[in-house]
């Protein structure tokens, strides 16, 4: 069973740590990870018409992490090519991104019920939230990431509902408890009076 288990291993696309980004330089296993759910992005290619791409694939750490503790990827790093294990894939997220282990359960939450979660950067929040996938649909959800012991103020929506109104999207706060594990989404939404 051990040697199966070795086997399997050897079929899963390799992707190589390079400082803060994942790299699946195989186009293949790229576009094999690509069409389990629409992870990473094609090098040079922002809005891919189809699953299949003759280019390297970048994975964001969420991403990447959540694929390799799916065991659909397995990472690697260094000239000499060591494997990654995902608790050091973890602790270099954590020294890279702020609140990182936040907006990971976040973002697991959301693949959990059914949902693309992408990191939300090119729209200034932390994570674009698609119905069914990029190049498919528009990301009908901007989410920002927060904590039971965050305040929000008055600037803090104005600028929610900025943004959101200006990329016609709704914008919604995940705040993830990490005492409870919970998370609650609340959405806002703008009309014109």
């Amino acid at each position: 069973m051990g040697a199966e288990r070795e086997a399997e291993k050897e079929d899963v696309p390799t992707a190589e740590l390079v400082e803060d980004r994942l790299i699946v330089w195989n186009p293949a296993e790229g576009s094999k990870i690509y069409k389990k759910g629409y992870f990473g992005k094609p090098v040079g290619i922002s809005k891919p018409k189809t699953p299949e791409f003759d280019v390297p694939l970048t994975l964001d750490l969420i991403e990447g992490l959540y694929l390799l503790q799916q065991g659909e990827i397995k990472v690697v790093a260094g000239p000499r090519r060591r494997n990654v294990t995902a608790k050091q894939l973890r602790n270099k997220a954590k020294k890279t991104h702020e609140r990182f282990s936040e907006k990971f359960s976040v973002y697991c939450d959301l693949r959990k019920k059914g949902y693309v979660a992408t990191p939300g950067i090119k729209f200034g929040c932390d994570l674009s939230v698609y119905e069914r996938g990029p190049g498919i649909d528009h990301a009908p959800f901007l989410v920002e990431v927060r904590s039971p012991s965050d305040k929000f103020d008055a600037p803090d929506i104005v600028r929610a509902g900025r943004l959101a109104t200006t990329v016609k999207k709704r914008f919604v706060f995940a705040v993830f408890d990490p005492s409870t594990g919970n998370i609650d989404y609340l959405s806002l939404k703008w009309w014109k009076a």
